[in-house]
């Protein structure tokens, strides 16, 4: 935990300041950013170690995972208020209180665990009615029957997660989800495959591999904790925490949780909506998915960047490089995507051909690059200003703004298009674009508003608004 760096500010001429900014944005955002690269790296190992199996293969494991992720994300999102309380705490110097409100996170996570596994199992009686291809209903139920038994180690790693990456700590992290990747893997491989004498059991193969490697994340970061910060598990740690903490942590997280549950459920919903189509459609739309979910990776570690350089700012009271970090973060965020999307426009065939070599895979794949292409850039945005906002403590904003955007917006103009206009999973990814525009948009003109305030208020008051 060597990052006594983040309280550099304030200090020096205002072009100095700006790029100072910028380098220690970078220093925290790039091992977050390859953590986050192997956190999604997981979902694109299982698709690609399933592509053999055949197109179905690969549409279920992608709504199987989206669809169990849609309720995974939701106790993952309580974690996120774990970015304002800790990075706050950290900040003002207060480590006491950031150890405190990791131990909020762990009881929580016990608590939700078997409510979200019962939620899972209920919502799963529906999947009859989805109107799934019924081979790839099939495949995705039995999928999602196994994935759900990660649901503990899952919770139990966001919180462990969040307070690292809040308090700086932020290599260990990306130590642990490489090697986790190792083992998911091999994992795949064994399993899928059927090696050292073991049953072959196909996509089901690929979702133990999961409830493994989350496994092994959960213990891998109770393990750096334990050492690094070693009064957090005194005898009875559990006890400290209180229901009115609990209310506190659920009060902030909520908001952030109802966020992107939206968000990764409208892309789980159209997941669902295109399965109604061909399994050439969902293969190609999986896998488009799959690259610009990876590409996200970039602003999505940055976002945390910017919660907790924002979050150290205003707990430390210094109310012009609260502003600073927010604004670095954004800048920087979208000059990276614009890149991406360009790579996107320029060599789709190279990247569709990544995950297969079927043709019409690939021919469906390349036509929807080109429009992942254009709401990359506003999904970046749209990401790094909720996690500048979210470093201030604003987490309502967002949720309403993803509610809005892409239930309200995105959604009925992608299943118009996709559906009535007869454009199918063009359709779709069009309407997913519309919300991302939207979204992006509405919540850069929030983070405007918000660092205009700070500039010339308390942090305190900054933070509360």
């Amino acid at each position: 935990m060597n990052l006594p760096e983040v309280r550099e500010i304030d200090h020096s001429p205002a072009g100095f300041a700006w790029a100072l900014e910028v380098r220690q944005t970078l220093k925290l955002a790039l091992p977050v950013i390859i953590a986050e690269i192997g956190w999604m790296a997981m979902g694109v190992a299982d698709t690609l170690l399933v592509s053999h199996l055949g197109p179905e293969a690969i549409g279920a494991t992608g709504i199987g995972g989206n669809v169990y992720f849609t309720f995974g994300i939701f106790g993952m999102g309580l974690m996120l208020g774990l970015d304002t309380l800790v990075s706050q705490a950290f900040g003002s110097g207060d480590t006491k209180a950031a150890r405190h409100w990791l131990r909020t996170g762990l009881v929580m996570s016990i608590i939700l665990t078997p409510l979200l596994m019962v939620a899972f199992a209920v919502f799963l009686l529906s999947i009859d009615r989805w109107g799934l291809n019924p081979e790839v209903g099939e495949l995705a139920e039995s999928y999602m029957n196994v994935v759900t038994w990660g649901t503990g180690p899952l919770l139990i790693y966001a919180a462990f997660r969040r307070f690292l990456q809040s308090v700086g700590s932020v290599r260990p992290v990306m130590a642990v989800i490489l090697a986790a990747n190792l083992i998911n893997v091999f994992g795949n491989w064994v399993l899928i495959n059927g090696k050292f004498g073991m049953p072959a059991l196909g996509v089901v193969g690929s979702a133990w591999s999961t409830v493994i490697s989350r496994t092994f994340l959960a213990a891998g970061l109770f393990n750096v904790v334990r050492i690094s910060h070693t009064s957090t598990f005194d005898s009875g740690w559990w006890k400290s925490v209180s229901r009115s903490d609990l209310s506190n942590l659920f009060r902030l997280g909520f908001p952030a949780a109802a966020q992107i549950t939206l968000e990764v459920g409208i892309f789980s919903l159209s997941g669902a909506l295109v399965g109604r189509m061909s399994p050439i459609s969902l293969a190609a739309h999986q896998i488009v998915l799959n690259i610009s979910s990876l590409t996200f990776m970039i602003p999505l570690g940055i976002a945390t960047a910017a919660a907790v350089r924002v979050g150290h700012a205003v707990g430390a009271r210094e109310r012009l490089a609260a502003t600073r970090a927010g604004w670095s973060a954004i800048i920087l965020a979208v000059g990276i995507m614009i890149a991406l999307a360009i790579t996107f426009v320029t060599i789709p065939e190279t990247l569709v051909d990544i995950f297969t070599d079927d043709a019409r895979i690939i021919a469906a794949g390349v036509s929807l690059l080109a429009l992942a292409a254009v709401f990359q850039i506003c999904d970046g945005l749209q990401a790094v200003t909720t996690g500048a906002l979210r470093g201030l403590g604003d987490t309502r904003t967002p949720a309403v703004c993803n509610l809005v955007a892409h239930w309200l917006i995105g959604l009925p103009v992608g299943i118009w298009l996709a559906f009535s206009a007869k454009m199918e999973v063009r359709g779709i990814w069009i309407g997913l674009s519309t919300g991302l525009i939207v979204a992006g948009s509405v919540l850069l003109v929030a983070w405007t508003r918000a660092s205009k305030r700070i500039r010339t208020a308390p942090c305190d008051s900054a933070a509360a608004a």
